[in-house]
């Protein structure tokens, strides 16, 4: 925990605010009021999953988008984010305390010093990724990043779980949820491993704003993440890894990797499926220029094989056929007809004249404790 606690720079972005627990909190707020408009009623637009209190963020969006003077509108977001993180904090229980930075808001039961260091290294993540990611990372000029800290899995997995209508999804410690107010969220049991899931998901949200596949996505989380705050060496050997690689890769399991679908799968093809995407990013990325123009240009409509194709002079079939080791690439270009569903969504269209990270229901992307 030392790297987190030293990551808190004095004179940096300090927390400005430190609330008491809920228990000597007044009620959460029932409304936002603005000028020029009738208040958003937050009681009226919150309903209940699992326990936790949801608001409609669309709802909300329209309502701010409403407000006469445009320049006033962040601010107002600002306390909509607010206004439902208490009603979360009052759900969550009395230990649960809701700090803010210049750039941060933090729900957990954090010590102090530590919850302080996590909102430095939000901080500082937020500036080397926008460097790292130059020229693809975009921070919105609404809102905050928000992180939430569940004390336990049981009540981390109760709140993801209305992600997943199926009720099956693959073991997680941290996500990115981007539907209607993005934040991440992870759980304190292991806290040394909140940088990694920072790291990771705070990409997912500085690129949030490009239509790229889900692997380009992954793909650069998962090189970013390693960039930033590498973790210790993995359980499984890249020669144990490397056979895993070769036992299930195939036709229909390669479209599944470059529609989505494959990150969406409860076995080995989930952890396989990040990692292929992180060894393809890493060996496409190798030319930074070429690399970003192929991002930007990257559609999840065909995988990114167009865009590939036009700025890499790369066939991604024969690039992932490469590095697996596999003589034939017959069927292993991205193939949308090959697609039973439509592609998943590696980032999401925004806009900076929009609230932070507002996107169509649900937009989820799981930080995995990979292998």
């Amino acid at each position: 925990m030392l790297k987190l606690l030293r990551s808190l720079i004095p004179g940096g972005d300090r927390a400005r605010r430190e609330e008491a627990p809920a228990a000597e909190l007044p009620a959460p707020p029932t409304k936002v009021v603005a000028t020029g408009v009738e208040s958003f009623s937050v009681a009226a637009h919150l309903s209940r999953e699992g326990g936790f209190p949801i608001l409609d963020w669309e709802a909300a969006h329209n309502w701010v988008q409403s407000i006469p003077d445009p320049e006033r509108r962040g601010d107002v977001w600002g306390r909509v984010e607010r206004a439902w993180l208490k009603h979360l904090q009052s759900a969550l229980g009395p230990a649960y305390v809701l700090r803010e930075s210049d750039s941060a808001l933090l729900l957990s039961t954090l010590e102090p010093n530590v919850a302080a260091a996590t909102l430095g290294f939000m901080a500082k993540t937020l500036l080397r990724i926008t460097r790292v990611l130059e020229g693809l990372a975009d921070v919105p000029e609404w809102g905050k990043d928000i992180l939430i800290v569940f004390d336990d899995e049981e009540s981390y997995y109760r709140y993801v779980s209305r992600l997943y209508p199926s009720g099956e999804f693959a073991g997680s410690s941290g996500m990115y949820i981007g539907a209607g107010c993005g934040h991440f969220v992870t759980v304190k049991s292991d806290l040394r491993a909140i940088e990694p899931v920072i790291a990771h998901e705070m990409t997912h949200g500085c690129v949030s704003h490009l239509p790229i596949p889900a692997w380009l996505n992954e793909g650069l989380a998962v090189n970013t993440e390693q960039r930033l705050s590498p973790t210790p060496g993995r359980v499984l050997t890249p020669r144990q890894m490397h056979a895993k690689h070769l036992a299930f890769w195939g036709e229909t399991e390669i479209q599944e990797f470059w529609s989505g679908k494959s990150f969406l799968r409860n076995d080995d093809g989930n952890m396989l499926s990040y990692d292929l995407a992180r060894i393809l990013v890493a060996q496409l990325s190798a030319d930074w220029p070429t690399f970003r123009s192929f991002a930007l240009a990257a559609s999840m409509d065909d995988g990114g094989a167009a865009a590939a194709l036009e700025h890499l002079e790369v066939d991604l079939g024969a690039a992932a056929s490469a590095l697996l080791e596999r003589e034939s690439v017959e069927g292993w270009a991205p193939d949308p007809r090959a697609w039973n569903e439509a592609p998943e969504r590696g980032a999401f269209r925004s806009s900076r004249a929009r609230p932070r990270r507002v996107v169509p229901l649900p937009a989820i992307s799981c930080y995995i404790e990979r292998q």
